[in-house]
């Protein structure tokens, strides 16, 4: 099993940045892709950007591209999501998602292990 656990969320001013953060834990691997999920009110979970294991490899969704930067640190098993120009579109839960294969997946059913999610709420 792996735990991952969220964390950098909150309440931030339209145009603001924050750093999201999470931490991989248990029967880890750095071979896996891992990914940022969201999910807004009265919406369905969407990706929002997705890394392979290596980093080469990067998916963002076009309504954060330009604004939203993935990355990974394998040492600490630890992906990162940077957020920044954030408006009121963007606040939802995030949630971080990881899976077995190396490769991208732009589904959350091809995702293996999910964490707790943590809130962003972005203030107009």
């Amino acid at each position: 099993q792996v735990q991952l656990v969220e964390s950098g969320g909150g309440l931030v001013q339209a145009g603001g940045s924050l750093r999201l953060s999470c931490a991989a834990s248990g029967r880890t691997s750095s071979n896996g892709a891992m990914a940022w999920f969201r999910q807004a009110p009265g919406k369905e979970r969407q990706l929002a950007a997705a890394i392979n294991w290596s980093g080469g490899s990067i998916y963002y969704a076009d309504s954060v591209k330009g604004r939203f930067t993935i990355s990974r640190d394998n040492a600490k098993n630890t992906v990162y999501l940077q957020m920044n120009s954030l408006n009121a579109e963007d606040t939802a839960v995030y949630y971080c998602a990881a899976r077995g294969w190396s490769n991208i997946a732009t589904r959350d059913n091809e995702y293996d292990y999910w964490g707790q999610g943590t809130q962003v709420t972005v203030s107009s």
